[in-house]
């Protein structure tokens, strides 16, 4: 730790010692005038230990606690150990020992041993908020390709997945969705949305259509009244096809480029009975990373990207706790959207707490072969990377999920 964070703690732990040691005082004055000594120090230390307890977990430590209680655990260490050195260390020292060393001896081997039970207490807190924080991570595109499916499904079949989105009108989602029922633990299947790609439909003659013409159509009228017909029978015919795919009745929906969360189509989904939970992208700003992985976020449109689903994501969330539709809290994946591996990744995870969702598109080489032909030229050109392997291998590099 650094010389300017460590006065910091230091601070912030003798402010809380010197607390605890005031409480001490205060209750053991209220109560020797009612209670014997040997009744009144130890329910003064209990306060102490109290006021210590709360005091270091939210104020000295709160780096690794996160400002929440350590476990009680520490509380009972701490108070025991208070105790039996108290009682004991007068009788060991006993008449010897100079007044002096006595005096210093009785005040700081108790002030010792507190910080190192706090200062364990944290490291324990510390180490269990990184395994209750871990976020659920999610990979799309299920569906797409047998690359891609491939991959999915080993990380789901390895415990490194805990949920996929189902690409119900790719090429091989008839395949991969009766695979991924195969699986040895039921995990969460998502219907990913696509109005960007895919087959086109005689009853939809704008579709498929780009991001920006679905986000100009919300707010022109002419378009909106011309393509919002078409956006319901398109949505209405994938959960159609979600249903016979999986056989599920309620629905957990996100959307291929992220396209649930425009106004025009979150409109059409809200009209939609038995929708469950639906994706948002409140993406935190990772924090320590280097400038190339910026600059990057910039030139590949990540941070553009990353502003505009902030926005629609700001729209979105009032409209689905109206009708009782849940979300995830925070996500990461917009900002780095094809390229979450290495720092990129370790960034976008330490942002997030349990709960909260982190998007990965991994798939095995070969996964971009003929798309195009089956409408998904989009796809065909974000799933020629290598980051696409690279995805994947630093999934497969992680621990099993829980």
């Amino acid at each position: 730790m650094r010389v300017r964070p460590l006065l910091n703690r230091l601070g912030r732990y003798g402010l809380v010692g010197v607390v605890a040691a005031a409480v001490h005082l205060a209750v053991l004055l209220g109560l020797s005038a009612a209670l014997p000594i040997w009744i009144a120090n130890p329910l003064a230390f209990l306060a102490a230990s109290l006021a210590g307890y709360v005091g270091h977990a939210m104020v000295t430590f709160r780096e690794e606690t996160g400002g929440k209680r350590f476990a009680r655990r520490w509380l009972v260490l701490q108070y025991a150990v208070n105790l039996a050195v108290c009682a004991i260390l007068p009788l060991l020292l006993g008449a010897w020992a100079a007044p002096l060393l006595r005096t210093v001896v009785l005040v700081f081997t108790p002030t010792v041993l507190n910080a190192l039970i706090w200062s364990r207490a944290a490291r324990f807190s510390a180490r269990q908020r990184r395994v209750m924080a871990s976020p659920r991570i999610h990979a799309d595109d299920l569906g797409l390709a047998e690359g891609v499916d491939e991959a999915i499904l080993a990380l789901a079949q390895d415990g490194l997945l805990d949920g996929a989105s189902l690409l119900v009108e790719g090429p091989t989602a008839t395949a991969a969705a009766a695979r991924w029922q195969t699986l040895p633990k039921p995990l969460t299947l998502c219907l990913h949305l696509c109005l960007t790609e895919g087959p086109e439909s005689e009853n939809c003659p704008d579709l498929p259509a780009s991001f920006g013409q679905l986000l100009l159509a919300s707010v022109l009228p002419s378009r909106r009244r011309r393509l919002k017909p078409q956006i319901a029978r398109r949505i209405e015919a994938q959960i159609n096809r979600y249903r016979a795919l999986t056989g599920l009745r309620q629905i957990n929906v996100d959307g291929h480029q992220h396209i649930h969360l425009v106004p025009i189509v979150l409109d059409c989904l809200l009209l939609q009975a038995d929708i469950h939970w639906i994706r948002t992208t409140a993406e935190p700003l990772p924090t320590g990373l280097p400038l190339k992985s910026w600059v990057s976020a910039v030139r590949d449109g990540g941070l553009l990207k990353w502003l505009v689903l902030r926005v629609l994501t700001a729209l979105a969330c009032p409209r689905l706790k109206k009708r009782s539709i849940h979300t995830n809290a925070r996500f990461a994946g917009v900002l780095f959207t094809g390229r979450m591996s290495g720092a990129e990744l370790e960034a976008a995870e330490s942002c997030l707490n349990g709960g909260d969702l982190l998007l990965a598109h991994p798939a095995a080489e070969g996964s971009s072969h003929d798309l195009a032909r089956h409408g998904f030229a989009l796809s065909e050109t974000f799933f020629r990377s290598p980051w696409r392997q690279r995805e994947w291998q630093a999934l497969r590099a992680r621990a099993p999920r829980g």
